[in-house]
């Protein structure tokens, strides 16, 4: 069959470097490897070929009718276990029938973080993931409060996953070269069960106070509570987001919530 053609509006660019592409797939050796793996958009199999001689359960879900197929006839191994589908729409629990598993894969960059809020919603079940995005999306997931780079994902992620930059890929190891370099991370559960304050509230302050990242706490807050003056007392709120660790951020949700009961 003949190769398959990076189609841009599902945002492909196909792995060509082998040496790499095996790094990649080994990356989900550790922690969990025992676990069954999903990988994400498989493409022609750059990674698939090397997860697949893995002594454990594998499958893979694939958008791409044309990938799907070029699947199905250059790795009959996997039978039953190639999905054809979007993996945004799936229900994750029937992946391995409630199993935990470890999540792979060369991710779109255009839904790389769409992704990674999915990993969050099924965090239980996915103890792992590894996998390559764009760099500036990794660097992202990876920083540190006072840094220019800690944001949304920095905070959401990092509440639950340890973050790992693995190392870097140059634009010429892919068909087509993206515009951008890409980055290779795994993440990992931490030990946090409980974040100790409501997580949807959690999720919202975040958002909202890093879409306003350059004002004060004082003034990005107002848009979810209408707190009385002495809430603004607390030295805090005259920080920016980027200044506070997630045990900050924890401690401020359980402050805004005790204000919204006052309200």
């Amino acid at each position: 069959m003949k190769q398959v053609r990076p189609k841009k509006n599902l945002g492909q660019h196909f792995l060509t470097d082998l040496n790499i592409a095996k790094r990649i797939a080994d990356t989900v050796d550790e922690p969990y490897a025992e676990l069954p793996v999903l990988e994400v958009g498989p493409g022609m199999g750059v990674m698939t070929q090397y997860l697949v001689e893995k002594p454990r359960p594998l499958k893979v879900v694939e958008i791409d009718r044309e990938s799907v197929a070029y699947l199905r006839e250059n790795f009959p191994r996997l039978n039953n276990n190639i999905i054809g589908g979007d993996f945004l729409r799936m229900d994750l629990n029937e992946v391995f029938d409630g199993q935990q598993f470890v999540l792979t894969g060369n991710y779109p960059y255009d839904i790389s973080s769409q992704i990674f809020f999915k990993m969050l919603d099924n965090k239980d079940l996915i103890p792992c993931c590894t996998g390559m995005i764009q760099h500036e999306v990794a660097v992202r997931m990876a920083a540190k409060p006072g840094n220019k780079q800690y944001g949304i994902l920095s905070v959401l992620i990092q509440a639950w996953y340890d973050v790992e930059y693995l190392f870097t890929v140059e634009p010429s190891v892919f068909n087509p070269p993206p515009k951008v370099q890409s980055a290779v991370i795994r993440m990992t559960r931490n030990a946090v069960t409980d974040l100790g304050c409501d997580e949807k509230l959690f999720k919202r302050i975040v958002k909202a106070t890093f879409n306003q990242r350059r004002k004060m706490l004082r003034v990005s807050l107002r848009q979810i509570c209408n707190p009385r003056p002495e809430f603004f007392d607390d030295p805090m709120m005259t920080r920016r987001p980027e200044q506070l660790s997630i045990p900050e951020f924890i401690a401020l949700t359980n402050k805004v919530a005790e204000e919204l009961l006052k309200d």
